[in-house]
């Protein structure tokens, strides 16, 4: 990662040695240097062509508004970063590590710098890898008081005791502008805190991503595919006993069990829409697993799909993901389009790569940090979600809690 800093395009895909049944890699990175256009699609039509028409790898992200184009839904809210609304790339090089091995894919006309480029990358270890980028403390605002946060919750209990809706994700903002940070820094920063398995280092030119997700959205695997839904959160204890009692108590909660099933059943349906008949299967409900910042449930249900199945019909079968939305989906998101003073963007969409084979693998982007290094705005977003038997003040330490490690690396120098 420490290498790939000399380029303008940037993905880097870590699982911070997370190892389950439906792993792939440990990290890998895919980088371009040019600027142009070449090689870069920003439409879901242009994906499409080049899904079906370039065995290759596309590696890059579908933000949240890409609901708008799934289905009759706007956001018209404020957008302080810019990022657009879809954006994948070819890459010239991809540097795959599993294993203790690494591979590389190279494009024809750089396979010979493989070798230069091995030693390069063996060069940086043992140095000091972010020489030159100074972190200073950044003073963040959030977009809502909290007084606003609770009386927009209670609006949306509303909506849910009248019946529109029964779960909403409901997101807040915090940010800070004439901003510049060290993204590097404060990614390597991030991703020593949480050591997530879906974290993600993301530039483009003047745009980054520093992410540590713990949520799968969705992969593809052959004829199977995947998502992993995570809803109910919980802060880690202090001491062993308190670590141990605070799981407990998450796994036992009734009223996180309920979010979590609701949105099973929501991306159960998703997947049905393109499984084989009677494939849908949960294979893990209600889990909890640990992470260095909070325990999280997390359920897997997968399904068998044909293999002719384009893989971008997939994903727009799917997205956004259920976790990220609520119950039932369109009104949801609908609901919580009012309610939000901010654009998501990137934030609550997917980042991964479309493989030549027609696999994927894509993360949801929570716990993540946005910047424009043009603009000097840095923002990140957390939430929560609402069910009828949700507390407003509850839901609004929730989000406290996932806010906290993106707060320490922000407000730390």
């Amino acid at each position: 990662m420490a290498w790939s800093r000399q380029y303008h395009r940037i993905v880097w895909l870590d699982s911070n040695d997370y190892t389950d049944a439906y792993s792939t890699f440990d990290a890998v990175l895919a980088v371009g240097e040019q600027l142009d256009k070449t090689g870069v699609v920003t439409t879901t039509e242009c994906l499409h062509h080049v899904l079906n028409r370039e065995k290759d790898w596309w590696f890059g992200y579908f933000s949240y508004d890409v609901k708008n184009e799934l289905e009759d839904l706007s956001s018209a809210n404020f957008d302080g970063l810019g990022f657009p609304t879809l954006y994948f790339f070819q890459p010239e090089k991809v540097i795959i590590l599993y294993r203790n091995q690494l591979r590389f894919l190279y494009r024809d006309f750089c396979t010979h710098e493989i070798e230069s480029d091995f030693l390069q990358i063996r060069a940086w270890e043992g140095t000091e890898t972010w020489v030159g980028e100074q972190q200073h403390s950044v003073l963040l605002q959030s977009r809502l008081s909290q007084t606003e946060y609770l009386t927009k919750v209670r609006q949306l209990l509303r909506h849910i005791y009248r019946g529109d809706i029964y779960e909403a994700n409901f997101c807040q903002e915090f940010y800070a502008e004439n901003t510049v940070i060290a993204p590097w820094n404060t990614y390597t920063k991030l991703n020593t805190l949480s050591r997530p398995p879906f974290a993600t280092f993301l530039r483009l030119n003047d745009k980054y991503l520093l992410c540590a997700s713990p949520e799968r959205y969705l992969k593809k695997s052959g004829s199977t595919v995947i998502t992993q839904p995570m809803k109910g959160t919980a802060p880690r204890g202090v001491t062993p006993g308190e670590d141990q009692r605070l799981k407990k108590q998450l796994a036992e909660s009734q009223k996180e069990k309920a979010e979590n099933t609701m949105i099973v059943d929501l991306v159960r349906n998703d997947l049905s829409k393109s499984a084989l008949p009677g494939s849908v299967t949960v294979k893990e409900l209600c889990a909890i697993y640990t992470y260095p910042q909070v325990h999280q449930m997390v359920s897997t249900v997968a399904a068998q799909v044909s293999t002719t199945k384009p893989p971008l019909e997939l994903i727009q079968e799917t997205f956004p993901m259920g976790s990220m939305t609520g119950a039932p989906k369109i009104s949801a998101m609908k609901i919580i389009e009012a309610l939000e003073v901010t654009k998501r963007g990137l934030y609550s969409g997917a980042v991964g790569y479309f493989a030549p084979n027609g696999d994927f693998d894509f993360n949801v982007v929570i716990r993540s940090i946005l910047y424009n290094a043009t603009a000097q705005y840095v923002s990140f977003s957390v939430g929560s979600a609402i069910t009828a038997q949700s507390d407003p003040e509850q839901e609004y330490q929730e989000c406290l809690v996932k806010a906290k490690a993106l707060r320490q690396v922000l407000e730390t120098s």
